[in-house]
């Protein structure tokens, strides 16, 4: 196990100064760690957003907490802050420190003379760089990756184990991808003759990743069949995401696991969609579009909509229908009831007309 603590210990008067935001309590209160309200124990830091956690805080071991501007103190120092839910993200940036491996090239890494490492780069055990490869400063690339050549990968960016990225792909600044994930795979295309034998079309294209993108685990970005399927920047994508061929997603979008999304659909900035989401080919989705989980989208999506189900409805129209639903059994007996009820006044009225003597 790697010596190199989880946290970097630090005393409440200096985490205050870090957030720009005021403290009360004993400035050299130090923190050596981070927990939620239910596991904290001595030394760790905590926060509350919810003031029906406040019992739980009272009685908390913990070395601080941050809490709102308004809250009653707790026998705890505390830092205050307007969102304490934010405060404790940047603080846990401040003091975690994820491990990281040294700056250097693994001895069983395989790396082509033509590739290029710039400054502080760390290439771990079994990885295999191709020709022609370029490689920011201080990225790190985890054991087991594969890199084709022609690829560019930006500055300070994170690549962990298991990772493919196919030729010809462009990644920038800051990316991280998870382990296990695919970039520039072949795209899903085929053409099938009269015989129905399916032709394979080459996928001549490429994959662009663009800065401060976030792609998960076993998520497959697929390159584009003649141009490029572009991620644009800020794009944060889940964990088993199917990105398809000619896919372009706007800055900010963020995807959630097991989405899908098919060849040449064009996705706005600012979308969020839920789990299990798929889209069809060849659509285009607005900006700031919220789909539901499981939402399947069979058409053009304009900006600003929520929708749900599948096929995709107004949100609204959606949680009607399911609010009618339960219902339909008790309505469907009733119809038929009545339906029954018509039918033997139908059978009485033709008696009579029968029964009547002609005048």
């Amino acid at each position: 196990m790697s010596d190199q603590p989880r946290f970097k210990p630090i005393t409440l008067e200096e985490l205050a100064q870090h957030l720009g935001l005021a403290y009360e309590g004993q400035g050299e209160t130090l923190i050596r760690g981070a927990a939620s309200l239910t596991t904290a124990k001595p030394g760790d830091l905590v926060f509350l957003a919810d003031k029906k956690f406040r019992p739980i805080l009272q009685k908390s071991p913990a070395a601080a907490a941050i809490v709102a501007e308004d809250e009653p103190r707790p026998p705890l120092p505390v830092i205050r802050a307007p969102n304490p839910y934010f405060s404790f993200i940047q603080a846990l940036e401040l003091i975690y420190q994820p491990y990281r491996p040294q700056p250097g090239l693994h001895p069983t890494a395989i790396l082509h003379p033509t590739a290029k490492l710039g400054p502080d780069v760390s290439v771990g055990a079994g990885c295999v760089i191709g020709e022609n490869v370029v490689i920011g400063a201080k990225t790190i690339i985890f054991p087991l990756v594969s890199i084709y050549p022609n690829v560019t990968i930006g500055e300070e960016c994170l690549i962990h184990s298991l990772v493919t990225i196919r030729e010809d792909t462009q990644i920038g600044q800051r990316v991280l991808i998870q382990p296990g994930a695919v970039i520039g795979a072949d795209g899903f295309g085929f053409l099938q003759e009269e015989s129905g034998k399916s032709i394979r079309i080459p996928q001549v294209g490429r994959v662009v990743i663009e800065d401060d993108v976030e792609i998960g685990t076993n998520t497959t970005i697929d390159r584009a069949a003649l141009e490029v399927t572009r991620i644009s920047r800020g794009v944060k994508i889940d964990n088993l995401v199917q990105i398809a061929h000619n896919v372009t997603i706007g800055p900010d979008t963020i995807i959630a696991a097991q989405t899908g999304v098919a060849g040449s659909t064009k996705i706005g900035q600012r979308v969020i969609m839920g789990g299990q989401v798929g889209l069809t080919d060849h659509i285009e989705i607005g900006d700031e579009v919220l789909m539901a989980a499981k939402t399947g989208v069979t058409k053009s999506v304009p900006a600003r909509a929520k929708i749900a189900g599948s096929p995709h409805l107004n949100i609204m129209d959606w949680r009607k229908a399911w609010v009618s639903i339960p219902q339909l059994y008790d309505l469907l007996k009733k119809f038929r009831r009545l339906q029954r009820k018509v039918q033997e006044l139908e059978e009485k009225l033709a008696q009579l007309s029968q029964s009547t003597p002609d005048d």
